[in-house]
């Protein structure tokens, strides 16, 4: 019988995710179907969508406010979906304030719940460890030292390594990353990512195209990318570049092609999230910033748990890079952080050691322990005596009760 796994992710980062979970998945049960919430990427390895993903995208309190009732209604009706066809597994990727809620309905119903990435409960709202031990059957992380958090709670819990640091190469051919995007000798790149939602966009469009005029006034060399993932996200930029009178800039608009744009790029202006991990991947020095509301980033800044937010100085254990967030987040003094990044081979050349470090670190074979964490939810009737354990990777520990 053909499996059917229930599958939610909620922005451009779980999409990439949610696709390379469904590859390796399918490349031990090519059978299995998936359906659920799913972006364009999950949907070109053959997941059907239900509702569309972008409705999900947004972030922060005041934010997802203002889309409350169709994301509540949308909640109602995959509930309502999944508790009648009864799926044999559901997999939420990321989105945690969605998906826990409804893994929480879902598991009650008897059916397995799996949570793929943890949120950074190590950096804030960590009593929410609570919640997630009623709402998964198994925690898969990505990152080491998650996976003693969760066997601390006495929440299964699988470290499975990263995609990213599978899929993308240990030495970058920064080369031929140039000569892809056309680059003159001459030129000198700078990746300027503003983040995957529109709601990120909204709050850093403007500070990035500021920052690339204050750069130009002493850089005439520099020429600026944008990867920008969906189409939305794409006209909006254009949209704010003309009415900013900015087309004069030499800036290139990207349609996705953001490891390129990384990999052949001297520095990067990162919005903080998975987009800084990867420019760490491509061995990007980088700076990292970030903008809020300022109600929202009054109630987060109450609960955050470490000094930094950005993944790379969070695997460091240190700030291995700069952090320029909300109010010090200006043209003037980001133009200055990456210009002194722009100003210093030796020290980007001792970053991208650093970074490759963090990338061994991360590569752990990704598809082979995704496989072997969810194997018992796909043995055959013949092997159902069979217990999870017998699957469990060497990195797998349950430890039950506090």
């Amino acid at each position: 019988m053909t499996k059917r796994v229930a599958i939610v992710a909620g922005e451009a980062s779980g999409d990439l995710l949610g696709a390379a979970l469904i590859h390796a998945i399918r490349s031990r049960w090519p059978e299995v179907e998936f359906y659920g919430i799913a972006g364009p990427k999950m949907i070109a390895e053959g997941a059907r969508t239900l509702y569309p993903m972008e409705t999900l995208a947004v972030r922060g309190y005041v934010e997802v406010l203002k889309h409350l009732r169709e994301i509540l209604r949308i909640r109602t009706g995959l509930t309502r979906t999944l508790l009648k066809e009864k799926p044999d597994l559901f997999i939420g990727v990321d989105a945690p304030d969605f998906n826990f809620g409804l893994e929480r309905k879902l598991k009650a119903a008897g059916i397995p719940t799996v949570h793929y990435v943890s949120p950074s409960i190590w950096a804030w709202r960590y009593e929410r460890v609570r919640s997630i031990a009623k709402a998964v059957d198994r925690m898969l992380v990505m990152f080491p030292f998650e996976e003693k958090i969760y066997q601390k709670e006495g929440i299964p819990v699988t470290f499975v390594g990263h995609p990213l640091a599978d899929a993308m190469a240990q030495e970058p051919d920064r080369r031929e990353a140039r000569a892809q995007l056309r680059l003159g000798s001459a030129a000198v790149p700078v990746a300027l990512l503003p983040g995957s939602r529109v709601s990120e966009l909204e709050l850093h469009t403007d500070l990035l195209v500021e920052t690339a005029r204050e750069l130009l006034k002493k850089r005439p060399e520099l020429h600026f990318f944008v990867p920008l993932a969906t189409r939305e996200t794409r006209e909006y930029f254009e949209r704010r570049i003309y009415e900013l009178e900015a087309r004069e800039l030499p800036i290139t608009i990207l349609f996705g092609h953001a490891r390129l744009a990384l990999h052949a790029s001297e520095a990067a202006l990162v919005a903080s999230g998975t987009a800084a991990l990867e420019a760490a991947l491509a061995r990007c020095p980088m700076v990292i910033t970030y903008r809020l509301s300022k109600l929202t980033h009054w109630l987060v800044k109450r609960k955050l748990l470490l000094p930094y937010v950005g993944l790379p100085n969070v695997l460091a254990g240190e700030f291995i890079v700069p952090e320029l967030l909300q109010d010090d987040a200006t043209p003037a003094n980001l133009a200055q952080a990456l210009g002194n990044w722009l100003d210093n081979k030796t020290a980007r050349d001792l970053l991208r050691a650093r970074f490759a470090r963090l990338h061994a670190e991360l590569a752990k074979g990704h598809d082979e322990r995704i496989i072997q964490a969810l194997a018992p939810y796909f043995a055959n009737p013949s092997e159902s005596h069979v217990p999870p354990s017998a699957y469990a990777p060497d990195c797998l520990i349950t430890v039950r009760g506090r």
